[in-house]
């Protein structure tokens, strides 16, 4: 049963201008599981906050006690794209009884998308 359905669009150029400008951004937003490539682009990055971004849409947003770390993303070369939730997103996670989620990242013309699904046991 789908729970919750999250779409977000990042401007990469626009997303890379504010890491340059403000350096601490990135880590204010990123974890160690989103970072664990250290050659990772600009445009990744985006897709990886257009990932949390969607996320905490299909949670149903405004989550209390939320930080940005709450949630990451994990990938290897090859390998789907997968949620990792922590703190206040794996508690609204749990509450809604989330089961599953489905993760789709792409970047295309100068945009990074994600798309998040959020699903319970029927």
């Amino acid at each position: 049963m789908v729970l919750g359905v999250g779409v977000d669009l990042v401007d990469i150029a626009r997303f890379e201008r504010a890491l340059t400008r403000t350096p601490r951004l990135k880590k204010r937003l990123f974890g160690d599981i989103d970072l664990l490539d250290s050659e990772i682009s600009a445009q990744s990055l985006a897709a990886r906050f257009a990932a949390k971004e969607a996320a905490l849409k299909a949670l149903g947003g405004n989550i209390s006690g939320f930080s940005w770390h709450d949630i990451q993303v994990s990938s290897s070369r090859g390998e789907r794209p997968t949620l990792v939730l922590s703190g206040g997103a794996l508690a609204r996670a749990q509450s809604l009884l989330a089961s599953d989620h489905h993760l789709s990242l792409t970047h295309d013309a100068g945009m990074a998308m994600a798309f998040v699904v959020m699903e319970a046991r029927a």
